[in-house]
């Protein structure tokens, strides 16, 4: 049976390609009042991002699944779930995410069984995507292109709030757009700029090809987000 909140099949491809999508960390909200957060911003996220993370692979603890799961009631808005997770909670994790209303799952390279857990994420039927710490060769994503809808690259330190951009994120996305450029266009998965993304950074990370990046602050503590999202629509790639 389809679940009423979750987006509706075929969620991925209605995603507009001509301009940079809003991807919106929940971290970032107001966790007092989340689902008023929610609500205000709605209208102009296209996803909301959720880090999950288990104080071991990340130094921070942070979203858990029934949390996930209330958040799916409030919302029909596609949910990408990034999991910071060691590798032997990894299945279990997927498994309580694609429970809990997950629409996209993504795993990191840097989990030995990161092979199989996008396998997992396609068997429960979610789309998978890889993410790459900032000092990952790029190139370690080249295996699972073809079976991604995406890429996130990590331009801060992980699982830490508030970092400067580092100076190696911009070419690293030009040097993962050349990789994409090998697909078919259908087959190239949306290409994330995760951390350090500012008002002074996201031009640069949308020339150099990203197709979203995740906002935290830059969104919620924006005075007018409306405007805000008129601007990050305006960017040119």
């Amino acid at each position: 049976m389809t679940n009423p909140s979750r987006p509706e099949t075929g969620w991925l491809h209605r995603l507009p390609r001509n301009r940079l999508l809003a991807e919106l960390s929940l971290w970032s909200a107001d966790l007092t009042r989340l689902a008023a957060d929610i609500a205000r911003v709605e209208t102009g996220t296209d996803i909301f991002h959720i880090d999950v993370a288990d104080g071991h692979f990340a130094p921070a603890m942070l979203f858990f699944p029934d949390l996930v799961a209330n958040i799916r009631r409030l919302t029909k808005t596609p949910l990408h779930v990034h999991l910071m997770v060691a590798d032997a909670i990894l299945s279990s994790q997927i498994d309580q995410f694609a429970d809990a209303g997950a629409d996209l799952i993504s795993v990191h390279a840097e989990n030995a069984n990161a092979a199989e857990a996008i396998a997992h994420i396609r068997a429960r039927d979610r789309e998978a995507g890889i993410v790459l710490m900032l000092d990952t060769p790029v190139a370690a994503a080249a295996p699972y292109l073809g079976n991604l809808s995406a890429l996130t690259l990590l331009g801060t330190r992980i699982g830490v709030k508030g970092q400067g951009l580092d100076t190696a994120a911009v070419p690293r996305l030009h040097e993962a757009r050349a990789l994409m450029s090998k697909l078919v266009p259908a087959n190239r998965p949306l290409l994330c700029a995760d951390g350090g993304i500012r008002d002074t950074t996201t031009p640069a990370l949308r020339a150099a090809s990203a197709d979203t990046v995740v906002m935290g602050s830059l969104a919620f503590g924006a005075p007018d987000f409306a405007a805000r999202i008129a601007w990050l629509h305006g960017l040119s790639g």
